[in-house]
Parts: C-alpha cells; structure tokens; sequence
C-alpha cells in the first residue's frame, strides 16, 4: 500500500509540474519575437537565426527574430492582451546611439543575415507574405536587399 501511495504521489507531482512549465514551452512564435530575450542579444549569441539590420553591411543596430512574422508593424501576442506590438530595431547605445536604434522595423531594414543551419529566410516588400522579396539561403546574409531595401513589411521561413 505504501509503496502504491509513493508511487501515486510521484505520479502527481510529476503532472503537476508538466502543467506548470507547459505554457512557457507552448508560447506561440509572435509573443517569442516580441518578449523574449533573444531579440536584443548579439546576433551570434542569440537562439534567434534571422537578423534584420538598419544599415547596409549588417551595420547599425539590428533585431534578431526567430519565428515568421505576418507584419512587422502589427504584432499580436494572443491571449488576453489585445496589445497590437509593432516590431523596433533594437536601442543600443547608451551615450553615442547606433544609426536606427528604436526606429520601427517595418520599411527600414537595409541588411539582413540567416543562420538557420536549414531553413531560407525570405524578408517581404508587403504584409502577409506578398510582394517582392529578398530570399537568404541557410548561413547566407544579404550586405544590401534588393529587392526590400528600406521596403520590408513581413518575414518567412520556408524549406
């Protein structure tokens, strides 16, 4: 009977931990680019693989993404906040700032970079997916988009 209960009461708090860590583990790839740490973290320490610079030459300051973003400009974590987040390069530079620190993401991208051992990044001229596109194979960067210069609007990962 003991050894019955012992085992029930691991059992239990066995779940009750699994349930504990499940919503962390599940958090959905828009609340990831907007909360996580990654985003801000210099680009080769970061779990994030794309890097969407505000220069030309992957200069000035950048924003790591990890997961496809729909619109840069209208970011929607779910859940009960109805915030609409809108994707910013990051603010680096406390004294002397770097070129685009703070400024929004979305039509200011110049240059951008793909670690992702397996995965292309396509960076889009609209939102959804659409229009013209700059297309960085794995490990591949891009020193100037052609195509989405300073006209970049959403990000996908594709195979």
């Amino acid at each position: 009977m003991r050894k019955t209960i012992g085992a029930l009461s691991s059992v239990v708090a066995a779940l009750l931990v699994s349930v504990a860590v499940a919503p962390s583990a599940q958090a959905n790839g828009n609340e990831e680019n907007i909360m996580s740490m990654e985003v801000c973290k210099d680009p080769y320490a970061s779990k994030f693989k794309l890097h969407l610079y505000y220069n030309s030459g992957q200069g000035g300051a950048y924003r790591n993404i990890g997961y496809s973003v729909y619109d840069f400009s209208a970011v929607k974590i779910g859940g009960s906040d109805p915030t609409v987040h809108v994707m910013k390069f990051c603010s680096l530079g406390v004294s002397n700032p770097w070129p685009g620190s703070g400024q929004r993401l979305k039509k200011n991208a110049a240059s951008g970079e793909n670690e992702h051992y397996k995965y292309m990044a396509r960076v889009y001229f609209n939102n959804g997916y659409k229009g013209a596109q700059d297309v960085m194979g794995a490990g591949q960067h891009i020193d100037q988009f052609r195509h989405v210069k300073n006209n970049n609007a959403s990000f996908r990962w594709t195979s």
